[in-house]
């Protein structure tokens, strides 16, 4: 077993563990708003960036993975 056939698998482990990330933000953030509706522009606000930033790892290492299946 070739060590680029790996890559792929590892690749999407990312994404899954992006994915779980995403999810448990996502819950907070509803939680956190169903608990107090007069903060959700707030929450709302401060958990943007994390969440976009989150998105950008699973987007770069689906990239990846389609790049080292077509290109190696």
């Amino acid at each position: 077993m070739e060590a680029t056939t790996l890559i792929p698998i590892g690749m999407g482990l990312i994404v899954i563990g992006a994915a779980i990330g995403i999810s448990r933000f996502a819950a907070a953030a509803a939680e956190s708003i169903a608990r107090q509706p007069q903060a959700a522009a707030d929450i709302t606000a401060a958990i943007n960036l994390p969440l976009f930033l989150l998105e950008g790892v699973a987007i770069i290492a689906e990239a990846l993975t389609f790049a080292t299946i077509f290109f190696s």
